[in-house]
């Protein structure tokens, strides 16, 4: 019987640890959705702009709000995660009925980690910084576009642009959701670069920027930013494209 519970103990905390860890999971996947709901946020805050430029501020204010508290949730989920990590790592190198305090010593921790988090800390969230630069360089593009509604691109230059700006270099076909790469600046469509990051690293490979002349030979997610001024142009573009 006392080697029983002796193996079933541990056997106890690594079910109850994986249970753990499994909430956990979930959560790093509601992240995922926050993101989304964050760059909805952004993508209507550029149609009021392209509606009614920037005279709408109330609307605007309201929805750089709603993407702080995204901000807030975002931090709160990360502040779990550290906390459960690091709770979890020392219980497993202490006596098994450390367990029955877990809950405890991570709402502890996650408190402490919470205090700790600023407004300035939820406004220097990527998301929230990329809300702010599109929608101030979207009032800029709109008014640029005014002071020059009168001129006329000639057609070959036109069509020159839009293979320049809006083709993917990976898919060479118009991208849908474009990405830019934060250190050479350049674009990809979202599903084709992240795919193709994906299988390279798979074979522990780098990826390379596929733009002619591009010295960046080792192009990682997390330089990739979803860039919606340019997702913008480029349904303008189509419908335009459409009238025409």
């Amino acid at each position: 019987m006392l080697r029983f519970l002796l193996f079933s103990v541990p056997c106890l905390l690594e079910m109850s640890l994986s249970s753990v860890q499994s909430t956990v999971s979930t959560l790093k996947s509601c992240q995922t959705d926050i993101g989304a709901c964050m760059d909805m946020i952004s993508d209507v805050a550029l149609g009021i702009v392209e509606a009614q430029g920037m005279d709408n501020s109330s609307a605007l204010k309201k929805l750089e709000d709603m993407i702080l508290e995204c901000s807030r949730l975002d931090r709160e989920i990360n502040c779990f995660v550290e906390s459960v990590d690091e709770m979890t790592a020392q219980v497993r190198q202490e006596p098994p009925e450390a367990m029955v305090h877990l809950r405890e010593t991570v709402k502890g921790r996650f408190t402490e980690l919470m205090s700790g988090v600023s407004d300035a800390d939820l406004q220097r969230h990527s998301k929230v910084i990329a809300f702010k630069d599109s929608v101030r360089k979207y009032a800029i593009q709109g008014q640029t576009a005014d002071e020059n509604e009168g001129e006329e691109l000639d057609e070959d230059i036109a069509v020159t642009q839009s293979q320049t700006n809006f083709i993917c270099p990976l898919t060479q076909v118009e991208m849908v959701n474009p990405m830019k790469n934060k250190i050479c600046n350049h674009y990809y469509d979202q599903g084709a670069v992240l795919e193709m990051i994906k299988a390279k690293h798979k074979n522990k490979k780098t990826f390379r920027c596929p733009k002619v002349g591009c010295d960046n030979t080792n192009v990682q997610q997390s330089d990739l930013e979803l860039d919606l001024v340019m997702k913008r142009m480029i349904q303008n573009h189509k419908r335009q494209s459409k009238k025409t």
